[in-house]
Protein backbone atom coordinates (compact mmCIF):
# COMPACT_ATOMS: atom_id res chain seq x y z
CA UNK A 1 0.00 0.00 0.00
CA UNK A 2 2.84 2.32 0.79
CA UNK A 3 4.73 1.61 -2.37
CA UNK A 4 1.46 2.39 -4.52
CA UNK A 5 0.63 5.89 -2.48
CA UNK A 6 4.81 6.78 -3.27
CA UNK A 7 4.10 5.28 -6.88
CA UNK A 8 0.80 8.07 -7.43
CA UNK A 9 2.58 10.78 -5.99
CA UNK A 10 5.09 10.24 -8.32
CA UNK A 11 2.89 10.23 -10.94
CA UNK A 12 1.20 13.25 -9.92
CA UNK A 13 3.93 15.54 -9.73
CA UNK A 14 5.24 14.79 -12.88
CA UNK A 15 7.64 13.19 -15.10
CA UNK A 16 9.79 16.16 -14.80
CA UNK A 17 9.67 16.22 -10.89
CA UNK A 18 10.10 13.00 -9.92
CA UNK A 19 12.90 12.65 -7.55
CA UNK A 20 13.70 16.01 -6.15
CA UNK A 21 17.49 15.63 -4.86
CA UNK A 22 18.66 14.33 -8.74
CA UNK A 23 15.58 17.30 -10.75
CA UNK A 24 17.13 19.08 -13.15
CA UNK A 25 16.90 22.89 -13.71
CA UNK A 26 15.49 23.75 -16.76
CA UNK A 27 13.86 27.09 -17.26
CA UNK A 28 11.73 28.75 -20.56
CA UNK A 29 11.48 31.83 -21.92
CA UNK A 30 9.79 33.34 -25.00
CA UNK A 31 9.79 36.55 -26.27
CA UNK A 32 7.90 38.25 -29.32
CA UNK A 33 9.60 40.85 -31.38
CA UNK A 34 7.30 43.12 -33.51
CA UNK A 35 9.43 45.49 -35.98
CA UNK A 36 7.88 48.01 -38.15
CA UNK A 37 8.92 47.02 -42.26
CA UNK A 38 8.78 49.55 -45.07
CA UNK A 39 5.63 49.87 -46.98
CA UNK A 40 3.86 48.96 -44.39
CA UNK A 41 5.28 45.66 -43.79
CA UNK A 42 5.69 43.99 -40.26
CA UNK A 43 7.87 41.58 -39.09
CA UNK A 44 6.82 39.53 -36.03
CA UNK A 45 9.82 36.84 -34.45
CA UNK A 46 8.78 34.20 -31.86
CA UNK A 47 11.50 32.86 -30.02
CA UNK A 48 10.93 30.08 -27.28
CA UNK A 49 14.35 29.14 -25.74
CA UNK A 50 14.43 26.33 -23.45
CA UNK A 51 17.98 25.67 -21.54
CA UNK A 52 18.01 22.43 -19.58
CA UNK A 53 20.90 21.79 -16.71
CA UNK A 54 21.71 17.72 -18.34
CA UNK A 55 23.91 15.90 -19.73
CA UNK A 56 22.60 14.24 -22.60
CA UNK A 57 25.11 12.73 -24.12
CA UNK A 58 25.65 10.18 -21.49
CA UNK A 59 22.15 8.82 -21.77
CA UNK A 60 21.16 8.89 -18.15
CA UNK A 61 18.31 11.17 -18.37
CA UNK A 62 15.44 9.49 -18.35
CA UNK A 63 12.81 12.36 -17.02
CA UNK A 64 11.73 15.15 -19.23
CA UNK A 65 10.15 18.08 -18.01
CA UNK A 66 10.25 21.18 -20.73
CA UNK A 67 12.49 19.92 -23.22
CA UNK A 68 10.86 17.95 -25.63
CA UNK A 69 11.78 13.92 -25.48
CA UNK A 70 11.49 13.53 -29.08
CA UNK A 71 14.96 16.07 -29.73
CA UNK A 72 16.44 15.06 -26.28
CA UNK A 73 16.59 11.16 -27.26
CA UNK A 74 17.28 12.30 -30.88
CA UNK A 75 20.50 13.96 -29.73
CA UNK A 76 21.05 10.94 -27.08
CA UNK A 77 21.26 8.04 -29.62
CA UNK A 78 22.75 9.55 -32.75
CA UNK A 79 25.58 11.85 -30.86
CA UNK A 80 24.45 14.65 -32.01
CA UNK A 81 26.63 17.72 -30.73
CA UNK A 82 24.30 20.88 -32.88
CA UNK A 83 21.23 20.46 -35.37
CA UNK A 84 20.03 23.39 -36.86
CA UNK A 85 16.77 22.87 -39.14
CA UNK A 86 15.07 25.48 -40.64
CA UNK A 87 11.66 25.44 -42.70
CA UNK A 88 10.78 28.81 -44.93
CA UNK A 89 8.54 29.58 -47.46
CA UNK A 90 9.38 32.91 -49.00
CA UNK A 91 12.52 35.02 -49.57
CA UNK A 92 13.48 37.73 -47.38
CA UNK A 93 13.99 41.10 -49.18
CA UNK A 94 17.33 42.16 -47.73
CA UNK A 95 17.59 45.42 -49.66
CA UNK A 96 13.76 46.46 -48.89
CA UNK A 97 13.44 45.06 -45.50
CA UNK A 98 17.08 45.27 -44.30
CA UNK A 99 19.12 42.37 -42.20
CA UNK A 100 16.67 40.00 -41.18
CA UNK A 101 16.68 38.42 -37.61
CA UNK A 102 17.24 35.04 -38.15
CA UNK A 103 17.41 34.42 -42.10
CA UNK A 104 17.09 31.09 -44.10
CA UNK A 105 17.14 29.54 -47.48
CA UNK A 106 13.56 28.87 -49.39
CA UNK A 107 12.62 25.42 -48.87
CA UNK A 108 14.10 23.08 -46.14
CA UNK A 109 17.83 23.74 -44.35
CA UNK A 110 19.30 21.49 -41.99
CA UNK A 111 23.17 21.06 -40.82
CA UNK A 112 24.12 19.59 -37.64
CA UNK A 113 27.35 18.63 -35.86
CA UNK A 114 28.02 15.36 -34.76
CA UNK A 115 30.00 14.40 -31.69
CA UNK A 116 34.19 13.20 -32.34
CA UNK A 117 32.44 9.58 -30.71
CA UNK A 118 30.22 9.14 -33.95
CA UNK A 119 32.19 6.83 -36.46
CA UNK A 120 29.78 6.39 -39.35
CA UNK A 121 28.54 10.25 -39.86
CA UNK A 122 27.19 9.23 -42.93
CA UNK A 123 25.06 6.76 -41.22
CA UNK A 124 23.85 8.72 -38.59
CA UNK A 125 23.12 11.60 -40.56
CA UNK A 126 21.01 9.46 -42.88
CA UNK A 127 19.36 8.41 -40.11
CA UNK A 128 18.62 11.58 -38.82
CA UNK A 129 17.07 13.10 -41.58
CA UNK A 130 14.72 9.98 -41.97
CA UNK A 131 13.48 11.01 -38.27
CA UNK A 132 13.42 14.61 -38.26
CA UNK A 133 11.22 14.08 -41.65
CA UNK A 134 9.02 12.14 -39.33
CA UNK A 135 8.54 14.43 -36.56
CA UNK A 136 8.56 17.67 -38.68
CA UNK A 137 5.96 15.75 -41.62
CA UNK A 138 8.51 17.43 -43.84
CA UNK A 139 10.08 15.36 -46.70
CA UNK A 140 14.21 15.49 -45.11
CA UNK A 141 13.91 12.21 -46.12
CA UNK A 142 15.14 12.90 -49.78
CA UNK A 143 18.24 14.17 -48.36
CA UNK A 144 20.94 11.99 -49.69
CA UNK A 145 24.62 12.02 -50.88
CA UNK A 146 23.48 14.04 -54.08
CA UNK A 147 22.57 17.34 -52.04
CA UNK A 148 24.74 16.64 -48.97
CA UNK A 149 27.91 18.66 -49.13
CA UNK A 150 30.19 19.19 -45.88
CA UNK A 151 31.22 23.14 -45.51
CA UNK A 152 35.40 23.69 -44.50
CA UNK A 153 34.50 27.38 -43.11
CA UNK A 154 30.92 28.38 -43.50
CA UNK A 155 29.71 27.14 -40.87
CA UNK A 156 31.06 27.20 -37.20
CA UNK A 157 29.86 25.54 -34.18
CA UNK A 158 27.59 28.17 -32.39
CA UNK A 159 27.70 26.78 -29.19
CA UNK A 160 30.96 24.69 -27.78
CA UNK A 161 33.38 25.23 -30.41
CA UNK A 162 36.39 23.11 -28.79
CA UNK A 163 38.01 20.53 -30.79
CA UNK A 164 35.93 20.95 -33.63
CA UNK A 165 36.81 19.02 -36.95
CA UNK A 166 34.79 20.10 -40.69
CA UNK A 167 34.54 16.20 -41.14
CA UNK A 168 31.96 16.07 -38.88
CA UNK A 169 30.06 18.31 -40.38
CA UNK A 170 27.00 17.82 -42.74
CA UNK A 171 24.82 20.39 -44.53
CA UNK A 172 22.17 20.28 -46.95
CA UNK A 173 19.34 22.15 -48.61
CA UNK A 174 16.07 21.40 -49.99
CA UNK A 175 14.56 24.12 -52.18
CA UNK A 176 11.68 22.80 -53.27
CA UNK A 177 10.52 21.91 -50.04
CA UNK A 178 6.89 23.43 -49.70
CA UNK A 179 5.73 24.98 -46.01
CA UNK A 180 2.53 24.15 -44.79
CA UNK A 181 0.05 23.85 -41.92
CA UNK A 182 1.71 19.74 -41.34
CA UNK A 183 5.10 21.48 -40.90
CA UNK A 184 3.44 24.13 -37.95
CA UNK A 185 1.74 21.73 -36.19
CA UNK A 186 4.32 19.73 -34.78
CA UNK A 187 6.71 22.73 -34.52
CA UNK A 188 4.24 23.83 -31.94
CA UNK A 189 3.55 20.67 -29.70
CA UNK A 190 7.37 20.64 -29.00
CA UNK A 191 6.54 24.05 -27.16
CA UNK A 192 6.21 23.25 -23.12
CA UNK A 193 2.58 25.17 -23.21
CA UNK A 194 1.89 24.34 -26.78
CA UNK A 195 -0.36 26.94 -28.47
CA UNK A 196 -2.71 27.25 -25.44
CA UNK A 197 -0.80 30.02 -23.28
CA UNK A 198 1.24 32.50 -23.91
CA UNK A 199 2.79 33.58 -26.59
CA UNK A 200 2.02 30.53 -29.01
CA UNK A 201 -1.63 31.19 -28.81
CA UNK A 202 -0.85 33.70 -31.49
CA UNK A 203 0.44 30.85 -33.75
CA UNK A 204 -3.03 30.68 -35.65
CA UNK A 205 -2.04 28.77 -39.37
CA UNK A 206 -4.78 30.57 -41.20
CA UNK A 207 -2.95 33.97 -40.60
CA UNK A 208 0.59 33.10 -40.26
CA UNK A 209 0.50 31.30 -44.08
CA UNK A 210 -1.44 34.30 -45.00
CA UNK A 211 1.94 36.35 -45.26
CA UNK A 212 4.66 37.63 -47.71
CA UNK A 213 7.17 35.72 -45.64
CA UNK A 214 7.39 32.35 -43.09
CA UNK A 215 10.32 30.78 -41.41
CA UNK A 216 10.30 28.06 -38.77
CA UNK A 217 13.23 27.12 -37.35
CA UNK A 218 14.54 24.52 -34.10
CA UNK A 219 17.94 25.17 -32.73
CA UNK A 220 20.15 22.70 -30.28
CA UNK A 221 23.43 23.57 -28.91
CA UNK A 222 25.41 22.91 -26.01
CA UNK A 223 26.47 25.66 -23.66
CA UNK A 224 28.62 27.16 -20.65
CA UNK A 225 26.55 27.07 -17.67
CA UNK A 226 29.40 29.76 -16.15
CA UNK A 227 32.70 31.56 -17.25
CA UNK A 228 34.54 28.52 -16.63
CA UNK A 229 32.28 26.05 -18.67
CA UNK A 230 32.83 22.94 -16.22
CA UNK A 231 29.12 22.17 -16.69
CA UNK A 232 27.27 22.13 -20.00
CA UNK A 233 23.60 23.17 -20.41
CA UNK A 234 21.74 22.45 -23.44
CA UNK A 235 19.52 25.04 -25.27
CA UNK A 236 16.81 24.55 -27.53
CA UNK A 237 15.55 27.74 -29.83
CA UNK A 238 12.33 27.44 -31.66
CA UNK A 239 12.29 30.70 -33.65
CA UNK A 240 9.24 31.76 -36.44
CA UNK A 241 9.78 35.07 -38.35
CA UNK A 242 6.62 36.14 -40.25
CA UNK A 243 6.38 39.52 -42.44
CA UNK A 244 2.85 40.44 -42.87
CA UNK A 245 1.93 43.10 -45.71
CA UNK A 246 -1.04 44.99 -44.75
CA UNK A 247 -1.76 46.23 -48.03
CA UNK A 248 -2.04 42.62 -49.93
CA UNK A 249 -4.22 41.45 -46.72
CA UNK A 250 -6.62 43.69 -47.12
CA UNK A 251 -6.46 46.81 -44.61
CA UNK A 252 -4.76 49.43 -46.85
CA UNK A 253 -3.14 51.14 -43.99
CA UNK A 254 -0.42 50.86 -42.87
CA UNK A 255 -1.69 51.23 -38.83
CA UNK A 256 -1.67 47.51 -37.43
CA UNK A 257 -2.07 45.66 -34.25
CA UNK A 258 -2.31 42.13 -32.61
CA UNK A 259 -5.63 41.38 -33.58
CA UNK A 260 -5.26 42.52 -37.30
CA UNK A 261 -2.13 40.52 -37.92
CA UNK A 262 -2.78 37.31 -36.18
CA UNK A 263 -6.69 37.38 -35.76
CA UNK A 264 -6.30 37.20 -31.42
CA UNK A 265 -4.69 39.06 -28.77
CA UNK A 266 -3.03 38.05 -25.72
CA UNK A 267 -4.64 36.84 -22.54
CA UNK A 268 -1.68 35.24 -20.23
CA UNK A 269 1.56 34.14 -20.12
CA UNK A 270 2.94 30.43 -20.11
CA UNK A 271 2.64 28.94 -16.68
CA UNK A 272 6.00 27.25 -17.35
CA UNK A 273 7.75 30.46 -18.87
CA UNK A 274 10.06 32.30 -16.17
CA UNK A 275 10.30 35.39 -18.60
CA UNK A 276 7.53 36.43 -21.65
CA UNK A 277 8.10 39.88 -23.46
CA UNK A 278 6.77 41.62 -26.17
CA UNK A 279 9.41 44.25 -27.91
CA UNK A 280 7.81 46.79 -30.51
CA UNK A 281 10.65 48.28 -32.25
CA UNK A 282 9.59 52.05 -32.03
CA UNK A 283 13.22 53.27 -33.00
CA UNK A 284 12.89 56.73 -35.21
CA UNK A 285 13.50 56.49 -38.69
CA UNK A 286 14.66 59.99 -38.82
CA UNK A 287 16.40 61.64 -35.66
CA UNK A 288 14.67 63.99 -35.83
CA UNK A 289 10.92 63.23 -35.42
CA UNK A 290 9.32 60.45 -34.23
CA UNK A 291 7.13 58.67 -36.84
CA UNK A 292 5.26 55.97 -34.55
CA UNK A 293 2.69 56.04 -31.70
CA UNK A 294 2.32 52.94 -29.86
CA UNK A 295 -0.75 51.76 -27.51
CA UNK A 296 -1.03 50.83 -24.77
CA UNK A 297 1.62 52.74 -23.42
CA UNK A 298 4.59 50.74 -22.54
CA UNK A 299 5.82 49.88 -19.05
CA UNK A 300 9.52 50.26 -19.63
CA UNK A 301 11.59 51.25 -22.13
CA UNK A 302 14.57 49.11 -24.08
CA UNK A 303 17.66 50.35 -25.51
CA UNK A 304 20.03 47.97 -27.07
CA UNK A 305 22.49 47.62 -30.24
CA UNK A 306 20.91 45.42 -32.65
CA UNK A 307 23.04 45.02 -36.04
CA UNK A 308 25.20 47.61 -35.34
CA UNK A 309 22.48 50.82 -34.90
CA UNK A 310 21.11 51.80 -31.34
CA UNK A 311 17.33 50.99 -31.05
CA UNK A 312 14.51 51.37 -28.94
CA UNK A 313 11.79 48.83 -27.90
CA UNK A 314 8.68 49.27 -26.10
CA UNK A 315 8.29 46.25 -23.45
CA UNK A 316 5.62 44.43 -22.26
CA UNK A 317 6.12 42.12 -19.36
CA UNK A 318 3.18 39.02 -19.42
CA UNK A 319 4.47 38.02 -16.02
CA UNK A 320 3.40 41.59 -14.62
CA UNK A 321 0.29 41.75 -12.08
CA UNK A 322 -0.34 44.96 -13.56
CA UNK A 323 -0.41 44.49 -17.88
CA UNK A 324 -3.52 42.82 -17.71
CA UNK A 325 -5.26 44.98 -14.44
CA UNK A 326 -7.04 47.14 -16.81
CA UNK A 327 -8.14 45.00 -19.58
CA UNK A 328 -8.54 40.89 -19.69
CA UNK A 329 -6.74 41.10 -22.96
CA UNK A 330 -3.34 42.65 -24.90
CA UNK A 331 -3.49 43.86 -27.91
CA UNK A 332 -0.80 46.42 -29.36
CA UNK A 333 -1.37 48.84 -31.71
CA UNK A 334 0.70 51.25 -33.71
CA UNK A 335 0.14 54.03 -35.85
CA UNK A 336 2.37 55.86 -37.98
CA UNK A 337 2.05 60.16 -37.13
CA UNK A 338 3.17 60.98 -40.77
CA UNK A 339 3.47 59.42 -43.93
CA UNK A 340 7.14 57.57 -43.88
CA UNK A 341 9.78 58.80 -46.85
CA UNK A 342 11.78 56.15 -48.85
CA UNK A 343 14.75 58.47 -48.95
CA UNK A 344 15.26 58.14 -45.23
CA UNK A 345 15.29 53.97 -45.41
CA UNK A 346 19.06 52.88 -44.65
CA UNK A 347 20.86 50.95 -47.33
CA UNK A 348 22.02 47.58 -45.37
CA UNK A 349 25.95 47.44 -45.31
CA UNK A 350 25.54 43.85 -46.77
CA UNK A 351 23.18 41.98 -49.45
CA UNK A 352 23.72 40.34 -52.50
CA UNK A 353 21.74 38.76 -55.49
CA UNK A 354 22.06 36.15 -58.09
CA UNK A 355 20.86 35.38 -61.14
CA UNK A 356 21.67 32.92 -64.11
CA UNK A 357 22.42 34.32 -67.55
CA UNK A 358 23.22 32.56 -71.35
CA UNK A 359 20.99 31.43 -73.71
CA UNK A 360 19.86 28.27 -75.49
CA UNK A 361 20.09 24.65 -73.12
CA UNK A 362 23.50 23.85 -72.99
CA UNK A 363 25.55 26.20 -71.38
CA UNK A 364 24.55 29.13 -69.03
CA UNK A 365 26.62 31.39 -66.35
CA UNK A 366 25.80 32.20 -62.77
CA UNK A 367 26.49 35.39 -61.48
CA UNK A 368 26.68 36.70 -58.12
CA UNK A 369 26.39 39.87 -56.79
CA UNK A 370 27.97 41.30 -53.36
CA UNK A 371 27.43 44.95 -52.05
CA UNK A 372 29.58 46.56 -49.57
CA UNK A 373 27.51 50.06 -48.47
CA UNK A 374 30.11 50.78 -45.84
CA UNK A 375 31.38 54.57 -46.72
CA UNK A 376 35.04 53.18 -45.72
CA UNK A 377 35.28 50.30 -43.85
CA UNK A 378 36.42 46.83 -46.02
CA UNK A 379 35.80 43.50 -44.20
CA UNK A 380 35.93 39.92 -45.67
CA UNK A 381 32.82 37.30 -46.42
CA UNK A 382 33.16 33.98 -47.06
CA UNK A 383 30.67 32.80 -49.96
CA UNK A 384 29.60 28.79 -50.10
CA UNK A 385 28.51 27.86 -53.58
CA UNK A 386 26.49 24.78 -53.88
CA UNK A 387 25.32 23.41 -57.19
CA UNK A 388 23.70 19.79 -58.42
CA UNK A 389 26.12 17.56 -59.87
CA UNK A 390 23.43 18.22 -63.19
CA UNK A 391 24.92 21.86 -63.95
CA UNK A 392 28.85 20.99 -64.41
CA UNK A 393 30.92 23.76 -63.80
CA UNK A 394 33.64 25.19 -65.20
CA UNK A 395 36.59 26.09 -62.68
CA UNK A 396 38.48 27.65 -64.81
CA UNK A 397 36.06 30.11 -66.00
CA UNK A 398 35.82 31.74 -62.28
CA UNK A 399 36.03 35.55 -62.14
CA UNK A 400 35.61 37.84 -59.28
CA UNK A 401 35.83 41.57 -60.38
CA UNK A 402 35.32 44.77 -58.14
CA UNK A 403 35.81 47.94 -59.45
CA UNK A 404 37.07 46.64 -62.62
CA UNK A 405 39.86 44.86 -61.56
CA UNK A 406 39.86 41.47 -60.55
CA UNK A 407 40.19 40.41 -57.03
CA UNK A 408 41.37 37.20 -56.00
CA UNK A 409 40.13 35.55 -52.90
CA UNK A 410 42.08 34.81 -50.08
CA UNK A 411 41.32 30.96 -49.46
CA UNK A 412 39.48 28.67 -51.82
CA UNK A 413 38.09 25.15 -51.39
CA UNK A 414 36.47 23.33 -54.33
CA UNK A 415 35.21 20.06 -54.55
CA UNK A 416 33.84 18.74 -57.55
CA UNK A 417 30.45 16.77 -57.96
CA UNK A 418 30.44 13.15 -59.15
CA UNK A 419 27.69 12.22 -61.35
CA UNK A 420 24.55 10.70 -59.29
CA UNK A 421 26.55 11.10 -56.61
CA UNK A 422 27.17 14.38 -54.94
CA UNK A 423 27.03 17.95 -55.91
CA UNK A 424 29.61 20.70 -56.44
CA UNK A 425 30.87 22.59 -53.51
CA UNK A 426 32.92 25.75 -53.44
CA UNK A 427 33.77 28.06 -50.57
CA UNK A 428 35.30 31.69 -51.00
CA UNK A 429 37.03 34.40 -48.25
CA UNK A 430 36.83 37.48 -50.46
CA UNK A 431 37.89 40.74 -49.49
CA UNK A 432 35.18 43.15 -50.00
CA UNK A 433 36.41 47.05 -50.42
CA UNK A 434 34.53 50.17 -48.98
CA UNK A 435 31.61 51.61 -51.51
CA UNK A 436 31.94 48.34 -53.79
CA UNK A 437 30.41 46.12 -55.78
CA UNK A 438 31.99 42.44 -56.39
CA UNK A 439 30.67 40.17 -59.09
CA UNK A 440 31.43 36.84 -59.09
CA UNK A 441 30.59 34.38 -62.61
CA UNK A 442 31.28 30.75 -63.11
CA UNK A 443 29.81 29.33 -66.00
CA UNK A 444 28.44 25.64 -66.95
CA UNK A 445 26.91 23.11 -68.89
CA UNK A 446 23.75 21.39 -68.36
CA UNK A 447 23.82 17.81 -67.92
CA UNK A 448 21.52 15.15 -69.62
CA UNK A 449 19.32 13.19 -67.48
CA UNK A 450 17.90 9.71 -67.64
CA UNK A 451 14.06 9.36 -68.26
CA UNK A 452 13.52 8.51 -64.64
CA UNK A 453 15.41 11.32 -63.01
CA UNK A 454 13.55 13.73 -64.25
CA UNK A 455 10.63 15.40 -61.82
CA UNK A 456 6.96 15.23 -62.32
CA UNK A 457 6.60 18.96 -63.62
CA UNK A 458 10.29 18.75 -65.82
CA UNK A 459 9.32 21.28 -67.84
CA UNK A 460 9.00 23.86 -64.35
CA UNK A 461 13.01 23.67 -64.25
CA UNK A 462 15.30 22.69 -61.63
CA UNK A 463 15.94 24.85 -58.56
CA UNK A 464 19.59 25.20 -57.18
CA UNK A 465 19.99 26.00 -53.74
CA UNK A 466 20.88 29.52 -52.55
CA UNK A 467 24.43 30.96 -52.00
CA UNK A 468 25.32 31.32 -48.29
CA UNK A 469 27.29 34.34 -47.40
CA UNK A 470 29.16 34.69 -43.96
CA UNK A 471 30.60 37.79 -42.87
CA UNK A 472 31.62 40.04 -39.59
CA UNK A 473 29.72 43.08 -40.62
CA UNK A 474 31.05 46.82 -39.06
CA UNK A 475 29.47 48.37 -36.91
CA UNK A 476 28.69 52.15 -37.01
CA UNK A 477 28.39 51.71 -33.01
CA UNK A 478 30.80 49.96 -30.77
CA UNK A 479 29.03 46.96 -28.67
CA UNK A 480 29.43 46.32 -25.43
CA UNK A 481 29.53 42.90 -23.95
CA UNK A 482 25.71 42.31 -22.16
CA UNK A 483 24.75 39.90 -20.32
CA UNK A 484 22.72 37.00 -21.82
CA UNK A 485 20.50 36.24 -19.44
CA UNK A 486 19.13 39.76 -18.97
CA UNK A 487 19.40 40.64 -22.31
CA UNK A 488 16.71 40.10 -24.80
CA UNK A 489 17.18 36.91 -27.13
CA UNK A 490 17.08 38.68 -30.36
CA UNK A 491 20.07 40.55 -29.60
CA UNK A 492 21.66 37.18 -28.94
CA UNK A 493 21.32 36.33 -32.41
CA UNK A 494 24.04 38.50 -33.72
CA UNK A 495 27.11 37.73 -31.58
CA UNK A 496 30.58 40.02 -31.41
CA UNK A 497 33.48 38.87 -30.63
CA UNK A 498 35.28 42.60 -30.31
CA UNK A 499 32.21 44.92 -30.01
CA UNK A 500 33.52 46.71 -33.46
CA UNK A 501 31.53 44.35 -35.80
CA UNK A 502 28.84 41.38 -35.65
CA UNK A 503 28.42 38.33 -37.50
CA UNK A 504 25.47 38.44 -40.14
CA UNK A 505 24.65 35.12 -42.03
CA UNK A 506 22.53 35.87 -45.55
CA UNK A 507 21.60 33.65 -48.48
CA UNK A 508 20.38 34.57 -52.03
CA UNK A 509 17.64 33.63 -54.35
CA UNK A 510 17.53 30.33 -55.24
CA UNK A 511 18.18 29.77 -59.08
CA UNK A 512 15.82 28.16 -61.22
CA UNK A 513 17.52 25.90 -64.47
CA UNK A 514 15.83 24.56 -67.21
CA UNK A 515 17.34 21.66 -68.07
CA UNK A 516 17.37 19.83 -71.56
CA UNK A 517 13.76 18.04 -71.30
CA UNK A 518 12.35 15.16 -73.66
CA UNK A 519 8.93 15.53 -75.06
CA UNK A 520 7.54 12.82 -72.52
CA UNK A 521 4.02 13.07 -74.74
CA UNK A 522 5.91 11.01 -77.24
CA UNK A 523 5.73 7.89 -75.61
CA UNK A 524 1.92 8.27 -74.98
CA UNK A 525 1.11 9.47 -78.49
CA UNK A 526 2.89 6.37 -80.16
CA UNK A 527 1.77 4.02 -78.05
CA UNK A 528 -2.11 5.16 -78.65
CA UNK A 529 -1.10 5.00 -82.54
CA UNK A 530 0.35 1.40 -82.39
CA UNK A 531 -2.53 0.17 -80.40
CA UNK A 532 -4.57 1.78 -82.65
CA UNK A 533 -2.80 0.20 -85.29
CA UNK A 534 -2.97 -3.33 -84.28
CA UNK A 535 -6.84 -2.89 -83.18
CA UNK A 536 -8.09 -2.22 -86.71
CA UNK A 537 -5.95 -3.33 -89.21
CA UNK A 538 -3.97 -6.26 -88.07
CA UNK A 539 -6.87 -7.80 -85.26
CA UNK A 540 -9.49 -7.08 -88.74
CA UNK A 541 -7.10 -9.26 -90.98
CA UNK A 542 -6.47 -11.62 -88.10
CA UNK A 543 -9.92 -12.12 -87.97
CA UNK A 544 -10.69 -12.92 -91.24
CA UNK A 545 -8.10 -14.96 -91.86
CA UNK A 546 -8.80 -17.10 -89.15
CA UNK A 547 -12.00 -17.53 -88.87
CA UNK A 548 -13.75 -20.51 -89.97
CA UNK A 549 -17.09 -20.43 -91.96
CA UNK A 550 -20.15 -23.05 -91.81
CA UNK A 551 -23.10 -23.38 -93.43
CA UNK A 552 -26.46 -23.47 -91.03
CA UNK A 553 -29.06 -25.89 -91.94
CA UNK A 554 -32.69 -24.87 -91.41
CA UNK A 555 -34.29 -26.16 -88.39
CA UNK A 556 -37.19 -27.50 -87.46
CA UNK A 557 -39.80 -25.26 -86.01
CA UNK A 558 -40.43 -25.77 -82.43
CA UNK A 559 -43.16 -26.64 -80.34
CA UNK A 560 -44.75 -23.61 -81.12
CA UNK A 561 -44.64 -23.45 -84.89
CA UNK A 562 -46.06 -27.12 -84.82
CA UNK A 563 -48.75 -26.66 -82.44
CA UNK A 564 -49.22 -23.53 -84.76
CA UNK A 565 -49.60 -25.62 -88.30
CA UNK A 566 -52.08 -28.03 -86.73
CA UNK A 567 -54.52 -25.22 -86.32
CA UNK A 568 -53.89 -23.68 -90.19
CA UNK A 569 -54.29 -27.33 -91.24
CA UNK A 570 -57.60 -27.55 -89.79
CA UNK A 571 -58.57 -23.91 -90.58
CA UNK A 572 -57.70 -24.83 -94.21
CA UNK A 573 -54.78 -22.36 -94.25
CA UNK A 574 -51.12 -22.62 -95.63
CA UNK A 575 -48.58 -24.10 -92.73
CA UNK A 576 -46.02 -21.95 -92.12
Amino acid sequence: MLAALLLLLLLAAGPGRAGAGRARRDALREELLLSPLPAGDVAATFQFRTRWDADLQRGAVSHYRLFPKALGRLVSALGVRELHLALTQGFWRTRAWGQPPLQAPAGAELWVWFQPTVTDVDKAWKELSNILSGIFCASLNFIDSTNTVTPTASFKPLGLANGTDHHLLRYAVLPREVVCTENLTPWKKLLPCGSKAGLAVLLKAERLFHSSYHSQAVHIRPVCRDASCLAVSWELRQTLTVVFDTFSSGQGKKDWSLFKMFSRTLTDACPLASQSKVYVDISPKNKEKELMEVTPPPASLHEAIVQGDKRTYAVYDLLSPSLFNTSRSLNVQLKWKRPQDSSELPTPILHAQRYVSGYGLQTGEISTLIYNTHPYRAFPVILLETVPWYLRLYVHTLTIITKGKENKPSYIHYQPAQDRRRPHLLEMLIQLPANSVTKITIQFERALLKWTEYTPDPNHGFYVSSSVLSALVPSVIAMKDVDVEQSPLFTSLFPSSDGSSYFVRLYTEPLLVNLPTPDFSMPYNVICLTCTVVAVCYGSFYNLLTRTFHVEEPSRGGLAKRLANIIRKFRGVPPL
